[in-house]
């Protein structure tokens, strides 16, 4: 049985873990927002020129002050604090941490226990390694976005879930979980070429296995999973929502279609390539009958891979949702709640500390503060 997160206090399996995060955009904020949402220690360092948007959801828990690390008194400010950090974060190009100063060769020298994580797209190595990028570049190069959308389009980018958040913060995260357990044998820190091309890559292990002796094709005409299947897939409902089916299970396959009223002439054709356009089309006119609520209470207690397609707003207000307490309110904003559950120490959503209290205890008076 996992305890509900909580609201308020530091809680979680990390706490005591001091983080040092470099301010920059998506998978590195994401990252470290796991780590603070686990009770470690977050204090991110802000340049002056502020370029970085503000998201109060990715960035909450944090404590922030503003540094300008391109000057001596600024840099050596910001040393002080990584002396004191079990985990730095940062997501510049190649290059750029070494050219202020900060690389993994100076840092780790003065704190051989840190673990030094880097959050790239391309890598830290590589013919790409210090070009522009974004998600949907990364996951085009690894054969995961030529896979996504409907045949005979151009592929869909699903936002930029798979890459930065999949392929980038959530291998960030991974890999220095994995640091510090070996830190635990060895009393050493290392660096993590976190590498969003390689995330995805990995990512994409079931689908290259099963792509390479013929079980499963992710070609999008034939892809079961890609939506080309009638048995995974959303339908338009009457009132223009929509509603997910995924009876890849004959057996589920079997009561969907009973649910549906269609004849059993479909009811063996899952995996008949041939048949899905007549499937589709017929299982699209039944979905067209009834709204997407409708179909829900239809639907209700029948074991069968259905659920309804919500946006963001809905999605709090779901019945299993607000049972789980998927969501928080914090600060009278939504905010999804700490995961994973932990049975002993759950995580919590905290109320900034404000960065010199953070400073002070760490037991650093700097300079260069902006």
């Amino acid at each position: 049985m996992s305890a509900e997160p909580k609201i308020g206090t530091p809680s979680g399996p990390l706490v005591g873990l001091k983080v040092v995060e470099f301010a920059s955009i998506g998978p590195g904020p994401h990252c470290c927002m796991l780590l603070c949402d686990l009770g470690a220690q977050v204090l991110r360092i802000d340049r002056p020129s502020g370029t970085y948007y503000s998201n109060s959801v990715l960035e909450r828990g944090r404590s922030s002050v503003t540094l300008d690390i391109s000057a001596p008194e600024g840099r050596e400010t910001a040393l002080a604090i990584a002396d004191k950090a079990d985990v730095l974060v940062e997501g510049m190009r190649p290059g750029v941490m070494e050219r202020l100063g900060l690389g993994p060769e100076v840092i780790c020298k003065r704190n051989p226990r840190i673990v030094y994580g880097r959050m790239t797209g391309w890598g830290q190595s590589g013919e790409l390694a210090k070009t522009a990028g974004h998600d949907i570049n990364y996951i085009a190069l690894t054969g995961a976005l030529a896979a996504m959308g409907r045949p005979n389009l151009p592929p869909q980018p699903p936002l930029n879930l798979v890459g930065d958040f999949g392929g980038g913060s959530l291998y960030l995260a991974f890999g220095i979980m994995a640091a510090l357990w070996e830190r635990e044998r060895s009393g050493k820190g290392q660096v993590i070429d976190a590498a969003i091309i390689d995330g995805v890559a990995s990512m994409m292990s079931m689908f290259t296995g099963l792509s390479s002796d013929g079980s499963m094709s992710v070609n999008r005409e034939r892809s079961t999973l890609g939506g080309a299947a009638p048995c995974y897939r959303c339908y338009v409902c009457a009132d223009g929502k929509y509603v997910s089916v995924g009876a890849l299970e004959p057996q589920f396959y079997t009561k969907l279609l009973c649910a549906l009223g269609v004849g059993e002439e479909f009811h063996s054709a899952q995996e008949d390539i041939s048949s899905w356009e007549e499937i589709g089309s017929r299982l699209e006119c039944i979905f067209r009958q009834r709204t997407r609520d409708e179909w829900c209470t239809h639907f209700e207690n029948m074991d069968c891979c259905f659920a309804p397609v919500l946006d963001l707003e809905e999605a709090p207000r779901h019945k299993h949702m607000a049972e789980r307490g998927a969501y928080m309110v914090c600060a009278d904003a939504i905010h999804p709640a700490p995961a994973p559950r932990f049975s002993r120490t759950p995580g919590s959503l905290v109320e900034r500390e404000s960065g010199s209290d953070m400073l002070r205890r760490w037991g650093i008076i700097g300079n260069g503060f902006v």
